[in-house]
């Protein structure tokens, strides 16, 4: 029951700028970031129309946390999901409440922490085939690099091995052409997605023929039970005890999907926020800098490896910092299973809900000075876990967050001991929004460092400073500008 003092969802005020039957959607697809960060003047929270349907957006971060300590209620689903569960069904970071928790305990041997160490050398090896794979000088799209660097990683953890070059080259164009239609087509209404647009096409070949690609590799080890230490393997062979409907193990659909979760997060999105890291440190000399003193003393002239993570503070600060800045899950959706209320806001079941990572982010009154790189800000501070939301949080908190963070301080470490990262022009950058905050198109110029031991002079800057780092001009910061 809802007192009397409950008020309605129509009470709530509606963003400005919306037009007949398009609601906001133009403003949406031409600058998504400078929209929501329009509405940050909101405190709790706003009415968003996408065409005919109406989204509540929660701008508070209490509340955002009731929402996602509440997944009964406030469940998987909106436009964005209902996308991304055209590519991978239902898996785990797409499925209803009622297969969540199953489907957790069966998926949560794979990530288990006693894995992470082996997950971390292949990590570190995929990283150090990278960079020595650049020469002097080299001008990269970063964002290609790392899809590369994190394709090779991911097939190795799940699929015991990279794939062969022509189906890599096929699965980072395929996951591209998907992960590029996914915004375009979650503002699209239904009767416009079906029209047979060359774009629909090539979506729809890609997906099909990335799932083939999965179904191809789940077939053989299907075929071949043994162990094979791997991701794939630990998925084939979990067994949930407390299965209460006799499906005590995944199905070859429940395992498809979950191979195509586990595939394309661990590949798009933690290559996302290596690039914009690497782009945040290109325009952060002093910081790349003090990485580099890190990383000298921290590898002594070795490779990285599994076993330094927890000497790597600044490298891991990094990375918090760039995915406050550029979280890849920019913006969630919730479906309202049941009448409910939240805030003081009586809202009905069937009605949607929009979280916003990037706007709790950049909210001055949680982060002074929000839009300055500065890992500097979590020196001897753990994230506020309803503040900080990249991953999340409660039951469906991605899984795989410590899997990502490994990979990305390893990767971050081994390029930064070997090269030097500097803009090219000097235009800043901005995202491509498409469901994650794309880094698409971003080139960086490389300068290969000196040998171990000739940069002693750097050495001192690798103690933390208490003052924060130069500000950084980030993408999209002109513009005021969401896994899982």
């Amino acid at each position: 029951m809802t007192d009397t003092n409950t008020a309605t969802a129509a009470s709530v005020p509606l963003a400005p700028r919306a037009l007949p039957l398009l609601g906001h959607a133009l403003p949406l697809l031409r600058d998504p970031l400078a929209f929501i960060m329009s509405l940050s003047e909101y405190r709790e929270m706003v009415r968003v129309r996408l065409g005919p349907t109406t989204a509540m957006l929660i701008c508070h971060p209490d509340l955002t946390r009731q929402v996602f300590l509440n997944d009964r209620v406030f469940d998987k689903g909106g436009p964005i999901y209902d996308r991304i569960r055209e590519v991978i069904g239902d898996g785990l970071s797409t499925c209803p409440y009622p297969l969540h928790r199953r489907q957790r305990r069966l998926c949560q041997p794979s990530f288990h922490p006693t894995r992470l160490p082996g997950y971390g050398a292949v990590f570190a090896r995929a990283a150090e085939l990278k960079a020595d794979s650049w020469r002097d000088g080299d001008v990269l799209d970063i964002t290609q690099e790392m899809m590369t660097l994190t394709t090779r990683a991911t097939m190795e953890t799940m699929f015991s091995g990279s794939l062969p070059a022509e189906t890599m080259r096929r699965a980072l164009a395929d996951t591209a052409t998907i992960v590029s239609a996914f915004f375009r087509r979650m503002m699209t209404p239904a009767l416009l997605r079906r029209v047979p647009t060359p774009q629909k096409r090539r979506y729809d070949h890609a997906r099909n023929r990335l799932a083939a690609t999965i179904a191809e590799i789940i077939a053989e080890r299907r075929a071949d039970p043994t162990d094979h230490a791997d991701l794939l393997s630990t998925l084939v062979a979990a067994v949930d005890e407390e299965s209460e409907d006799g499906q005590k193990q995944l199905s070859d659909t429940e395992l498809a999907d979950e191979a195509l979760t586990f595939f394309l997060g661990g590949m798009e999105t933690t290559a996302i926020t290596l690039a914009w890291a690497l782009h945040l440190l290109a325009t952060n000399p002093d910081v790349q800098h003090r990485l580099r003193a890190e990383t000298h003393q921290v590898l002594a002239g070795g490779k990285v490896d599994a076993a330094h993570l927890p000497s790597l503070d600044l490298a891991a600060r990094v990375v918090t910092e760039t995915l406050r800045l550029y979280p890849p899950a920019w913006m969630m959706t919730r479906a309202v299973r049941q009448d409910t209320e939240l805030g003081g806001v009586r809202l009905k079941g069937g009605s949607t809900i929009v979280l916003s990572p990037y706007l709790l982010h950049r909210r001055p009154d949680l982060y002074p000075d929000p839009d300055r790189f500065d890992p500097d800000r979590w020196l001897g501070a753990q994230p506020d876990r309803a503040t900080y939301i990249p991953f999340g949080a409660g039951a469906r908190k991605c899984i795989g967050d410590q899997f990502a963070l490994t990979e990305a301080v390893l990767a971050l470490t081994a390029i930064v001991a070997r090269w030097e990262l500097t803009p090219v022009g000097d235009q800043p950058f901005k995202p491509k929004v498409e469901t994650s905050l794309s880094s698409r198109g971003l080139r960086l110029r490389l300068s290969e460092r000196r040998p171990s031991g000739t940069d002693d002079a750097e050495l001192h800057t690798a103690t933390p400073r208490s003052t924060p780092s130069q500000p950084s001009t980030p993408p999209g910061a002109g513009a005021c500008p969401v896994k899982h």
